[in-house]
Protein backbone atom coordinates (compact mmCIF):
# COMPACT_ATOMS: atom_id res chain seq x y z
CA UNK A 1 0.00 0.00 0.00
CA UNK A 2 3.03 2.31 -0.19
CA UNK A 3 2.37 5.32 -2.46
CA UNK A 4 3.52 4.96 -6.07
CA UNK A 5 4.62 8.61 -6.38
CA UNK A 6 8.32 9.43 -6.43
CA UNK A 7 9.80 12.63 -4.99
CA UNK A 8 13.30 13.04 -6.44
CA UNK A 9 14.21 15.83 -4.01
CA UNK A 10 13.89 13.36 -1.13
CA UNK A 11 16.66 11.15 -2.49
CA UNK A 12 19.59 11.46 -0.10
CA UNK A 13 17.66 13.80 2.21
CA UNK A 14 18.46 13.58 5.93
CA UNK A 15 15.19 12.55 7.60
CA UNK A 16 14.49 12.07 11.31
CA UNK A 17 11.36 10.31 12.58
CA UNK A 18 10.40 9.97 16.24
CA UNK A 19 8.62 6.80 17.25
CA UNK A 20 9.73 5.29 13.96
CA UNK A 21 10.00 1.68 15.06
CA UNK A 22 6.37 0.57 14.99
CA UNK A 23 2.88 1.53 13.85
CA UNK A 24 2.59 4.67 11.74
CA UNK A 25 6.22 5.50 12.47
CA UNK A 26 7.46 2.23 10.99
CA UNK A 27 5.44 2.87 7.82
CA UNK A 28 7.01 6.33 7.59
CA UNK A 29 10.52 4.94 8.12
CA UNK A 30 9.98 2.46 5.30
CA UNK A 31 8.25 4.95 3.03
CA UNK A 32 11.03 7.55 3.23
CA UNK A 33 13.76 4.91 2.94
CA UNK A 34 12.16 3.62 -0.27
CA UNK A 35 12.36 7.16 -1.65
CA UNK A 36 16.13 6.97 -1.24
CA UNK A 37 16.24 9.19 1.85
CA UNK A 38 18.73 8.72 4.66
CA UNK A 39 16.38 7.93 7.51
CA UNK A 40 17.20 7.96 11.20
CA UNK A 41 14.48 7.09 13.68
CA UNK A 42 14.23 7.34 17.42
CA UNK A 43 12.39 4.71 19.43
CA UNK A 44 12.62 3.05 22.81
CA UNK A 45 11.66 -0.47 21.69
CA UNK A 46 14.74 -2.35 20.52
CA UNK A 47 13.31 -5.61 19.17
CA UNK A 48 10.76 -4.22 16.69
CA UNK A 49 13.12 -1.42 15.68
CA UNK A 50 15.93 -3.85 14.92
CA UNK A 51 13.60 -6.07 12.91
CA UNK A 52 12.38 -3.04 10.95
CA UNK A 53 15.93 -1.98 10.05
CA UNK A 54 16.75 -5.49 8.85
CA UNK A 55 13.61 -5.71 6.71
CA UNK A 56 13.76 -2.24 5.16
CA UNK A 57 17.49 -2.45 4.45
CA UNK A 58 16.83 -5.22 1.93
CA UNK A 59 14.94 -2.88 -0.41
CA UNK A 60 16.40 0.55 0.35
CA UNK A 61 19.50 2.36 -0.89
CA UNK A 62 20.28 3.50 2.66
CA UNK A 63 19.50 1.29 5.65
CA UNK A 64 17.56 3.15 8.35
CA UNK A 65 19.51 4.18 11.43
CA UNK A 66 17.88 3.19 14.72
CA UNK A 67 18.62 5.42 17.70
CA UNK A 68 17.35 4.28 21.08
CA UNK A 69 16.18 7.11 23.32
CA UNK A 70 13.40 7.98 25.74
CA UNK A 71 11.71 11.08 24.33
CA UNK A 72 10.84 12.30 27.82
CA UNK A 73 14.58 12.58 28.53
CA UNK A 74 15.50 15.76 26.65
CA UNK A 75 19.26 15.27 27.04
CA UNK A 76 18.99 11.76 25.55
CA UNK A 77 16.77 13.10 22.79
CA UNK A 78 19.27 15.81 21.90
CA UNK A 79 22.10 13.28 21.88
CA UNK A 80 20.18 11.00 19.50
CA UNK A 81 19.45 13.90 17.16
CA UNK A 82 23.13 14.85 17.13
CA UNK A 83 24.02 11.26 16.17
CA UNK A 84 21.50 11.35 13.32
CA UNK A 85 22.96 14.60 11.98
CA UNK A 86 26.51 13.29 12.31
CA UNK A 87 25.61 10.16 10.33
CA UNK A 88 23.43 11.71 7.60
CA UNK A 89 24.17 15.43 7.56
CA UNK A 90 21.96 18.26 8.80
CA UNK A 91 18.37 17.10 9.20
CA UNK A 92 16.09 18.74 6.64
CA UNK A 93 12.97 16.66 7.31
CA UNK A 94 11.70 16.10 10.85
CA UNK A 95 8.60 14.05 11.57
CA UNK A 96 7.38 14.26 15.16
CA UNK A 97 5.31 11.08 15.16
CA UNK A 98 5.84 9.53 18.60
CA UNK A 99 2.89 9.46 20.98
CA UNK A 100 1.36 7.39 23.77
CA UNK A 101 -2.44 7.23 23.60
CA UNK A 102 -3.04 5.55 26.94
CA UNK A 103 -6.61 5.83 28.20
CA UNK A 104 -7.11 7.57 31.54
CA UNK A 105 -10.05 8.67 33.64
CA UNK A 106 -10.36 12.26 34.86
CA UNK A 107 -10.61 11.19 38.51
CA UNK A 108 -7.41 9.16 38.35
CA UNK A 109 -5.08 11.78 36.81
CA UNK A 110 -2.42 13.05 39.21
CA UNK A 111 -0.06 15.98 38.61
CA UNK A 112 2.79 13.53 38.01
CA UNK A 113 0.74 11.53 35.50
CA UNK A 114 -0.26 14.72 33.68
CA UNK A 115 3.33 15.94 33.45
CA UNK A 116 4.62 12.57 32.22
CA UNK A 117 1.86 12.35 29.62
CA UNK A 118 2.73 15.79 28.28
CA UNK A 119 6.43 14.88 28.40
CA UNK A 120 5.73 12.19 25.80
CA UNK A 121 2.88 13.66 23.77
CA UNK A 122 3.76 17.36 23.47
CA UNK A 123 7.08 18.46 24.94
CA UNK A 124 9.36 16.48 22.58
CA UNK A 125 7.74 18.09 19.53
CA UNK A 126 9.21 21.42 20.56
CA UNK A 127 12.64 20.19 21.61
CA UNK A 128 13.19 18.11 18.47
CA UNK A 129 12.30 21.17 16.39
CA UNK A 130 14.67 23.27 18.49
CA UNK A 131 17.47 20.76 17.97
CA UNK A 132 17.18 20.65 14.17
CA UNK A 133 16.40 24.34 13.59
CA UNK A 134 20.00 25.56 13.23
CA UNK A 135 20.77 22.89 10.65
CA UNK A 136 17.69 23.74 8.64
CA UNK A 137 18.43 27.47 8.87
CA UNK A 138 21.93 26.78 7.58
CA UNK A 139 20.50 24.76 4.68
CA UNK A 140 17.92 27.50 3.98
CA UNK A 141 15.21 24.85 3.79
CA UNK A 142 13.42 22.25 5.83
CA UNK A 143 10.12 20.61 6.61
CA UNK A 144 8.83 19.82 10.09
CA UNK A 145 5.77 17.58 10.26
CA UNK A 146 4.04 17.31 13.63
CA UNK A 147 1.58 14.50 14.21
CA UNK A 148 -1.51 15.60 16.05
CA UNK A 149 -4.78 13.64 16.06
CA UNK A 150 -8.46 14.01 15.32
CA UNK A 151 -9.16 12.78 18.86
CA UNK A 152 -9.48 16.32 20.20
CA UNK A 153 -11.70 17.31 17.28
CA UNK A 154 -14.23 14.54 17.90
CA UNK A 155 -14.33 15.08 21.69
CA UNK A 156 -12.76 11.74 22.58
CA UNK A 157 -13.83 11.16 26.20
CA UNK A 158 -11.23 8.72 27.50
CA UNK A 159 -7.86 10.51 27.43
CA UNK A 160 -8.09 14.21 28.32
CA UNK A 161 -4.35 14.73 28.86
CA UNK A 162 -3.60 13.19 25.47
CA UNK A 163 -6.23 15.26 23.65
CA UNK A 164 -4.94 18.41 25.35
CA UNK A 165 -1.45 17.60 24.07
CA UNK A 166 -2.73 16.94 20.57
CA UNK A 167 -4.57 20.25 20.50
CA UNK A 168 -1.41 21.95 21.76
CA UNK A 169 0.55 20.51 18.84
CA UNK A 170 -1.60 22.53 16.43
CA UNK A 171 -0.75 25.74 18.27
CA UNK A 172 2.93 24.80 18.42
CA UNK A 173 2.89 24.08 14.68
CA UNK A 174 1.55 27.53 13.86
CA UNK A 175 3.99 29.27 16.19
CA UNK A 176 6.99 27.43 14.76
CA UNK A 177 5.78 28.07 11.20
CA UNK A 178 5.66 31.80 11.87
CA UNK A 179 9.13 31.86 13.42
CA UNK A 180 10.92 29.56 10.98
CA UNK A 181 9.16 30.47 7.73
CA UNK A 182 11.50 33.39 6.91
CA UNK A 183 14.33 30.82 6.77
CA UNK A 184 12.56 28.66 4.20
CA UNK A 185 11.40 26.14 6.79
CA UNK A 186 7.85 24.85 6.60
CA UNK A 187 5.98 23.49 9.61
CA UNK A 188 2.73 21.57 9.24
CA UNK A 189 0.63 19.15 11.25
CA UNK A 190 -1.01 15.89 10.23
CA UNK A 191 -4.13 14.76 12.08
CA UNK A 192 -4.88 11.07 11.49
CA UNK A 193 -8.21 9.50 12.22
CA UNK A 194 -8.37 6.00 13.68
CA UNK A 195 -5.42 4.16 12.16
CA UNK A 196 -5.54 0.44 12.83
CA UNK A 197 -2.05 -0.37 14.03
CA UNK A 198 -1.02 -3.56 15.79
CA UNK A 199 -1.26 -1.70 19.11
CA UNK A 200 -4.81 -0.56 18.36
CA UNK A 201 -5.87 -4.10 17.45
CA UNK A 202 -4.35 -5.49 20.61
CA UNK A 203 -5.84 -2.96 23.01
CA UNK A 204 -8.98 -1.34 21.64
CA UNK A 205 -10.28 -2.63 18.32
CA UNK A 206 -13.46 -4.66 18.33
CA UNK A 207 -15.29 -5.83 15.25
CA UNK A 208 -18.37 -3.82 16.20
CA UNK A 209 -16.47 -0.68 17.15
CA UNK A 210 -14.40 -0.65 13.99
CA UNK A 211 -17.43 -1.23 11.80
CA UNK A 212 -19.28 1.63 13.47
CA UNK A 213 -16.31 3.97 12.98
CA UNK A 214 -15.76 3.05 9.33
CA UNK A 215 -19.48 3.55 8.66
CA UNK A 216 -18.98 7.23 9.57
CA UNK A 217 -16.15 7.67 7.06
CA UNK A 218 -16.78 8.82 3.49
CA UNK A 219 -14.24 6.22 2.41
CA UNK A 220 -15.55 3.00 3.92
CA UNK A 221 -12.24 1.30 4.60
CA UNK A 222 -10.27 0.93 7.81
CA UNK A 223 -7.22 3.17 7.77
CA UNK A 224 -3.79 1.54 7.82
CA UNK A 225 -0.38 3.00 8.78
CA UNK A 226 0.67 3.16 5.11
CA UNK A 227 -2.19 5.60 4.47
CA UNK A 228 -0.20 8.36 6.21
CA UNK A 229 2.97 7.92 4.16
CA UNK A 230 1.91 9.76 1.00
CA UNK A 231 0.74 12.80 2.96
CA UNK A 232 4.09 13.06 4.75
CA UNK A 233 6.13 12.55 1.58
CA UNK A 234 4.20 15.42 -0.01
CA UNK A 235 4.71 17.69 3.00
CA UNK A 236 8.41 16.85 3.14
CA UNK A 237 9.04 17.49 -0.54
CA UNK A 238 9.27 20.69 -2.52
CA UNK A 239 5.92 19.76 -4.07
CA UNK A 240 4.43 21.56 -1.05
CA UNK A 241 6.94 24.40 -0.90
CA UNK A 242 4.36 27.12 -0.13
CA UNK A 243 2.29 25.04 2.25
CA UNK A 244 2.95 25.84 5.91
CA UNK A 245 1.16 26.46 9.23
CA UNK A 246 -1.57 24.03 8.16
CA UNK A 247 -3.18 20.94 9.66
CA UNK A 248 -4.02 18.20 7.18
CA UNK A 249 -6.73 15.85 8.41
CA UNK A 250 -6.37 12.30 7.11
CA UNK A 251 -9.36 10.38 8.41
CA UNK A 252 -11.21 8.95 5.44
CA UNK A 253 -13.72 11.78 5.65
CA UNK A 254 -15.04 10.97 9.11
CA UNK A 255 -18.44 12.56 9.64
Amino acid sequence: MMPSARFPDLEGASVLITGGGSGIGAALTEGFALQGAKVAFIDIAEAPSGALVERVAKGAVHAPLFLKADLSDIDALRAAIAKAAAAHGPITVLINNAAFDERHDIAEVTPDYWDQNQAINLRPHFFTAQAVADGMIGAHRGSIINFTSTSFLINHPDMPSYTAAKAGIVGLTKGLAGRLGPHGIRVNAVAPGWVITERQRKLWVTEEGLAAHVAKQCIREAMQPDDLVGTCLFLASDASRMLTAQTLIVDGGFL
